[in-house]
């Protein structure tokens, strides 16, 4: 796909007037039809090589190099996960311009381990609700739809897409380190680093409480973390499980559906919305909406899940208002963050596909908070046989998405690292209702789905904080001019290879930056951080400077507690480029050092999508040391990383059962609450002589019986 031909112009009429060069590229001319342009307007300096991602697996290709040379010293195998669009869309973009975020999972594992090659392996992830939406496709009642960053089915629940987060494991007695597969709306997976399919999930569904307390959803709503950890120290592995309250939404859009009800004329898609109020009216009228849990679960990695519920000092529950996309584990304590990543299941009720309802973006929508509320849990405290823990809670200023804290904590003091992405909506994306601030335009149809740009400059925080009082004893906060427009996904050395430990102090990590761009500036994004409470650069400079653009760039941020932070090496990417989703490698011989080794990062380019290879010692240089690439090689919006030493075969030691996750027990209560369903009494007769009803109870029983009960992960 080239993408190397920029600017076209548009009489109001929507004919073309002239072209700065010849040759359109392909997926302007498929995306952005002449109709929907009016007025001159510039097409997009975004990479629109990001816009797109196939689905098809790979199991062993070599990856070509395109510029440079492969080092002699990189070693072991880098995993990375990103979106790849749903069995209904066959890749990315959606045509509906929904959020390029939503998606199953695919894993790319890039190998290191032959000299003078990089080898390539692609699997989609498959867990049984994946199953359960390749089947449900054709019956409109029971298939799975895209809500935003969320898909649903408002019969079967939620799916669980696994396309965000990778964590290593290593548990005593293992030769080898285990991985797992994380989403922020869904329990963990166990991958196979072999054969990338999948191994089992971490607890049985029963382990988990829904945020959606529904007994007959057999695919429980569950929200939990895209970033749990694991103590290489002492061989535990943390995570949460929490839900919001969100009954109170619930009454308009219910009055919205029906009156939309009202008007459909189409008898399928009545009866889905007859089905949808009455599903939505039980859950108004019985409380269905789990309100203000949060709980915090520890695993050994062959037991099942231990967990407590966090309690404040006063003994009220601890309520999360955004989400918990990331936690930390120091020596002594689990810390949590209420981070500014809005996604959560109130998705299913303010993004409802095809329907014309209000501007979505004002039902149950969540404002990320300007501040970060951190909650810190003492790991002493974490007993067994009690059900709560007292965690205590501290405001930082600006908000969070990602952070790290040291593993050591002296003197009861966690020291904290955080990206703080100031005015920026991570969890929305660009619609194609959107228009631009600088002429009321319409944005280009061709972006939709992707993130939009930040409204201010994001910093860099450091802090310590003194547990013992709740106080923040040290903080150091940096912005810089170029390097830090949209800071995002991070890499350090989280293991020592010598010895697989982490190290005990954090002094170096690098950053990635999404940069600043016009294309991607909206009159939503503006309006709603107009009055950003921490602002640093005044937002008409923020319009200013994004209509220049600010690059992406690749940043080392020195964070040694003794000397001031600062970047102290960097690497701006050309124009039209964009960085995602660095690793550090460490070099296979030589000092075990913060910055000894390599940064691995996926780049879009105007052309296509690429692996870059950067010297961890030396950014600042005028290209990388290696390019790669391969044809059969396209990926969305790529996120996080994992990199292991070695590859190991599927333990065999922990592995919960599709029977024990999925128990006769919840079909029974699902084909009941079929039963009870007015909305499918009375209604019309499909083809076959069958009520809709019946029908409906018969998909779902073949379903569990022929498809998931036999699945095991299989396809």
């Amino acid at each position: 796909m080239k993408a190397e031909f920029w600017f076209e112009s548009w009489n109001v009429d929507g004919s073309k007037t002239s072209f700065h060069r010849q040759n359109i590229h392909p997926y302007i001319k498929t995306h952005t039809p002449p109709s929907q342009l009016k007025g001159k307007r510039l097409l997009p300096k975004v990479p629109l090589s990001i816009m797109d991602a196939n689905r098809d697996e790979i199991p062993d290709v070599t990856m070509q190099i395109v510029e440079g040379n492969l080092p002699n010293d990189l070693q072991g195998h880098v995993f990375l996960v990103a979106p790849a669009g749903t069995v209904d869309s066959q890749g990315l973009p959606y045509k509906n311009g929904n959020t390029c975020l939503n998606g199953d999972g695919m894993i790319y594992r890039l190998d290191f381990n032959q000299p003078g090659e990089v080898r390539l392996k692609q699997r989609l992830v498959t867990p049984p609700d994946y199953i359960a939406d390749k089947v449900t496709q054709n019956t409109p009642l029971l298939r799975f739809r895209n809500h935003g960053l969320i898909r649903f089915s408002f019969l079967l629940g939620s799916r669980n897409e696994l396309n965000t987060g990778l964590l290593p494991m290593k548990f005593p007695g293992e030769s080898n380190e285990r991985l797992l597969v994380t989403y922020d709306a869904g329990r963990p997976y166990e991958v196979d680093t072999q054969t990338l399919e999948l191994v089992t999930p971490v607890g049985a569904m029963d382990e988990w409480e829904a945020a959606i307390d529904f007994p007959n959803y057999p695919f429980k709503p569950i929200l939990s973390t895209a970033h749990p950890v694991f103590d290489t120290y002492k061989h535990q592995m943390f995570t949460v499980n929490y839900a919001r309250p969100l009954r109170k939404y619930l009454g308009d859009i219910i009055s919205k559906l029906n009156q939309e009800k009202e008007k459909e004329q189409e008898p399928e898609k009545n009866q889905w919305l007859s089905v949808i109020c009455e599903l939505l009216e039980k859950v108004w009228n019985r409380d269905s909406w789990n309100n203000d849990f949060v709980y915090l679960m520890r695993w050994d990695g062959i037991g099942d899940l231990e967990r407590w519920q966090l309690i404040h000092p006063d003994g009220s529950p601890v309520t999360i208002r955004q989400s918990m996309h990331q936690i930390g584990v120091t020596e002594d304590y689990v810390v949590l963050m209420d981070t500014a990543f809005t996604t959560g299941i109130e998705q299913i009720i303010n993004n409802f596909p095809d329907l014309p309802l209000v501007d979505e973006r004002k039902l149950a929508r969540i404002e990320p908070s300007p501040d970060s509320t951190i909650y810190i849990i003492r790991r002493d405290d974490l007993q067994e046989g009690n059900k709560t823990v007292l965690a205590q809670k501290v405001v930082i200023p600006l908000e969070a998405a990602h952070f790290l804290v040291d593993y050591e904590n002296p003197g009861n003091k966690v020291t904290l690292h955080a990206a703080h992405i100031c005015a920026w909506d991570v969890a929305e994306w660009l619609r194609k209702s959107d228009r631009s601030p600088y002429d009321r335009l319409p944005v280009s149809p061709c972006l939709s789905g992707t993130q939009q740009s930040p409204m201010d400059i994001s910093r860099m925080g450091r802090y310590v904080i003194d547990v013992n009082n709740l106080s923040i004893e040290e903080k150091v906060v940096i912005d810089h001019p170029d390097c830090t427009w949209g800071v995002g996904l991070f890499a350090y050395l989280d293991r020592l290879p010598s010895s697989g430990m982490t190290p005990k102090k954090l002094d170096n990590i690098y950053w990635v930056s999404f940069g600043l761009w016009q294309e991607l500036t909206t009159e939503f994004m503006r309006e709603q951080y107009e009055d950003y409470r921490y602002r640093k650069v005044p937002l008409d400079k923020v319009l200013q400077l994004a209509k220049e653009g600010k690059p992406s760039c690749l940043f080392r941020l020195n964070t040694t507690s003794t000397e001031s932070m600062r970047i102290d090496d960097y690497y701006q990417f050309p124009p039209g480029h964009i960085a995602l989703s660095p690793q550090f490698i460490p070099r296979s011989f030589g000092e075990e050092s913060s910055t000894n080794g390599y940064i691995m990062c996926t780049v879009f380019t105007p052309d296509r999508d690429e692996i870059w290879i950067f010297d961890a010692e030396n950014l600042n240089v005028e290209k990388p040391l290696c390019k790669l690439y391969h044809p059969q090689l396209n990926f969305g919006l790529s996120l996080h990383t994992a990199w292991l030493q070695n590859l190991s075969s599927a333990q065999d030691k922990y592995k919960v059962a599709v029977e024990k996750d999925y128990p006769r027990s919840t079909l029974e209560k699902l084909l009941n609450f079929v039963d009870d369903l007015s909305s499918l009494t009375d209604s019309f007769t499909p083809s076959g002589g069958k009520d809709l009803k019946t029908e409906v109870k018969e998909e779902i029983q073949n379903l569990f019986e022929q498809q998931i009960y036999q699945s095991d992960f299989s396809r």
